[in-house]
């Protein structure tokens, strides 16, 4: 299957100029999509770009990943309702950096293959251009009746967006264009990939290209992504699901995945994994035969957890998984990290505890019903004990037991669950 089968058979193709297809069946073509600089890590509204370079590669072409470093200290008005915070070029260079090693996972940017993707940062070749060279050099060839025409001013101008718009943000359109002549120039780049708000900004540098250059310049899109509930994808309650596990764990990273609704992991699992199509297709069948086993979900979590962060964090997500809903062990509660320890039991109840009550030992009853208030009473405890449903980190206790220092997990926390589903998580301070 070539580049463009492939992206039409996953969904992932919203606009594609004329020309396109057949410029790419000639051979190794380069192409470039932009990146955003605002942060230093990618979060998993970027992976649609990066799934389809890893795609572009693969097919033996050229990818070009470019760091808006100028036009990350202008902001694009695409999609926005508002202006953006403008970055320094400290920043910038820092979340660059960041940026390229998180992609480095999948992409190949070493090795001596005359596709091996490059990256680059528009501030390299915009800092040095002065304002009258650039009106001169770019603005008399774009008119500013095509520029109004274009639905990313349209809205910000319309009567209906109260914040109006900045010239700054208005001359976008043109920044990125140069990037685009900027490369078909000095990389011979035939293509710009990007979101389908974006098709605006792509056509600009095309016909800046034409106008200026009289050279060919294509474009293709992707659809913005939706989730059948009409939330926005990749947002939660508590933000971005970040590629970085310093911000977002492996365990909540799986999670993610693992809590797609069914109408979306059969969409999710062609866009965000590199599984063929075959095997797709089967699962995608097997799963509506017998939806509660969740198994495209499953699969879905586990290829892309592994192609973020490895098979060994995934291995680790999936044990962390189980500690709520199955046989996890006391082992496996002290394997995990305290970021992923914290995500599993976010929300259980919390009781505070004294390092020192703890250390001269405290009897299992009155550590449930006085120092805790896990029971309301010594009676109840004494009862749930007498029915063996009282655990400490997850191994059953008796009556005789004696709850001490070495009942922690990392250094500072201690688990007790009542029966199967009520859990409760002792801080030791």
């Amino acid at each position: 299957m070539n580049f463009v089968d492939e992206l039409k058979w996953r969904g992932m193709i919203h606009d594609i100029m004329p020309g396109t297809e057949e410029q790419l069946a000639k051979g190794e073509t380069t192409a470039y999509v932009g990146i955003d600089p605002t942060a230093d890590s990618l979060h998993i509204g970027h992976l649609v770009s990066v799934m389809m370079m890893k795609h572009f590669q693969m097919a033996g072409h050229k990818p070009i990943f470019i760091i808006g470093g100028a036009t990350g200290m202008i902001g694009d008005p695409s999609g926005k309702s508002q202006e953006r915070n403008l970055l320094d070029e400290e920043t910038i260079h820092r979340n660059m950096t960041a940026i390229k090693a998180q992609l480095s996972r999948f992409i190949d940017f070493n090795s001596s293959a005359s596709n091996a993707a490059i990256m680059l940062n528009n501030y390299d070749w915009m800092k040095d251009f002065s304002f009258l060279d650039f009106i001169r050099e770019v603005g008399k060839h774009i008119t500013v009746n095509y520029m109004m025409a274009k639905d990313s001013v349209k809205k910000r101008l319309s009567s209906e967006s109260a914040q109006g718009m900045s010239f700054t943000e208005f001359t976008y359109q043109l920044v990125q264009g140069y990037d685009f002549l900027y490369l078909r120039k000095n990389y011979n780049c035939l293509l710009q990939m990007g979101g389908s708000d974006q098709w605006g900004n792509i056509t600009t540098g095309g016909e800046l290209i034409r106008r200026k250059e009289g050279l060919e310049a294509y474009g293709l899109t992707w659809p913005l992504m939706t989730k059948s509930d009409g939330k926005k994808f990749g947002k939660t309650e508590s933000g971005n699901i970040w590629l970085d596990p310093s911000r977002t764990s492996p365990y909540q990273f799986y999670q993610f995945w693992l809590n797609t609704a069914d109408e979306d992991a059969e969409k999710y699992i062609k866009i965000f994994t590199l599984l063929p199509p075959a095997e797709i297709d089967a699962l995608i069948e097997e799963h509506r035969q017998v939806p509660h086993l969740r198994k495209l979900q499953k699969i879905l979590a586990k290829e892309i957890t592994c192609l973020i962060h490895g098979e060994e964090a995934y291995h680790l997500a999936l044990e962390a998984s189980q500690i709520l809903f199955g046989n996890a062990t006391s082992e496996t509660l002290r394997k995990i990290d305290e970021s992923t320890f914290l995500s599993v039991f976010e929300g259980v109840p919390q009781f505070e505890l004294k390092a020192e009550e703890l250390a001269a030992g405290i009897p299992i009853i009155d550590f449930l019903a006085e120092k805790t208030g896990i029971m309301s009473s010594k009676g109840e405890a004494r009862r749930a004990l007498k029915a063996n449903s009282i655990s400490i980190n997850k191994e059953k206790v008796g009556e005789d037991t004696i709850v001490n220092e070495n009942c922690l997990i990392d250094q500072k926390y201690i688990l007790a669950q009542s029966g199967k589903k009520n859990y409760y998580l002792i801080i030791v301070k």
